[in-house]
């Protein structure tokens, strides 16, 4: 559905996107993460049509952005930081204005924007004007905006930005049942919110592409060990950290244990291998020879975070918000 083949923007000195390729299955939700100043904004700008590459090539649904960008506008929904809303307009006095926009019309054109009121959650702020919606019905209101023409791709950065848990967990739902309808891509600084919604991801970091796969691949690929959280109860009596922390260092493979939960009867461990060892199957045995209980044995993956700052080599997970500089680059 896109593919990007060694893409490139530059701007005079500066290259803000240099030379990355990837490739987005029909359906799918994709994660895009990058550092401020990676070139995340760059890159969807390019995809939008709103930028020309400078090198490389970027096709949406098997069109140039370059050559036919009027195709791939047709085929796209795209949802800014910062929505782009008419506050003096009504909320559906505006849905139908884009829509017309994007060629809808008549009875059509009325079944859209009832459609995307009640997806987006609106219907009850049809008649409101958008200068009086709060900031989370603004978002919902933008997003029901990207989606009115049925669009094969949607582009959405930073679709939560400023919203509730509750109105957040509502956006994730409705961006997960978007899924296989439309191709998503997300940009976004909330990395658990990558974790809970999107199926692969994208991370760039100064203009260049450092990976691109399913979490759980990354995971494996960037810690390339075992990590497995183990929880052992005593059948009477109280358990000693000291005790059952050295006899599951005793374990061959294991590397290091570490007690994230200690109490008098119940104990949790994040056990970490050495590199290729698989130490499950003998970490159960360690634990029932011992004569405890194993309440729990599974695999305790690098979070989303940890992958993002090894990658980047960053200091600090992304921040909230895109300076102007990278809107700019």
């Amino acid at each position: 559905m896109i593919a990007v083949q060694e893409l490139t923007k530059r701007y005079a000195r500066t290259t803000a996107v240099d030379k990355i390729s990837f490739s987005v299955e029909k359906g799918q939700i994709v994660g895009f993460l990058g550092p401020n100043g990676a070139g995340k904004t760059t890159t969807m700008r390019v995809l939008t049509c709103f930028l020309p590459p400078s090198a490389g090539t970027a096709t949406v649904a098997g069109f140039d952005v370059l050559e036919q960008p009027r195709e791939v506008k047709r085929r796209i929904g795209y949802l800014p930081e910062a929505p782009p809303l008419y506050p003096e307009m009504a909320t559906t006095e505006y849905l139908r204005f884009v829509g017309k926009l994007k060629g809808l019309s008549g009875a059509e054109l009325n079944r859209r924007v009832d459609y995307v009121c009640e997806r987006c959650f609106i219907t009850d702020v049809k008649q409101k004007l958008l200068g009086k919606l709060s900031k989370g019905y603004r978002q919902r209101v933008g997003l029901a905006q990207a989606i009115i023409h049925n669009p094969e791709v949607l582009i959405l950065d930073e679709p939560t930005a400023g919203l509730d848990p509750k109105q957040i967990n509502e956006t994730r739902d409705l961006i997960r049942s978007l899924a296989g309808d439309h191709t998503i891509i997300l940009s976004t600084h909330i990395l658990p919110e990558v974790e809970q919604t999107c199926e692969q991801v994208i991370i760039i970091n100064k203009g260049k592409l450092v990976a691109t796969d399913s979490v759980r691949n990354l995971q494996a690929r960037t810690r390339g060990v075992e990590s497995v959280q183990v929880e052992v109860t005593a059948r009477d009596g109280a358990l000693n950290v000291e005790t059952v922390q050295h006899r599951l260092e005793q374990v061959h493979g294991v590397a290091q244990v570490v007690c994230k939960d200690p109490k008098d009867h119940r104990l949790v461990f994040e056990v970490q291998s050495q590199k290729g060892q698989l130490v499950r199957g003998d970490l159960a045995r360690a634990v029932v020879e011992s004569g405890w209980d194993l309440n729990e044995l599974r695999a305790a993956g690098m979070s989303l975070e940890e992958i993002f700052l090894e990658l980047t080599g960053s200091d600090a997970p992304p921040k909230t918000a895109e300076p102007a500089s990278e809107a700019q680059a």
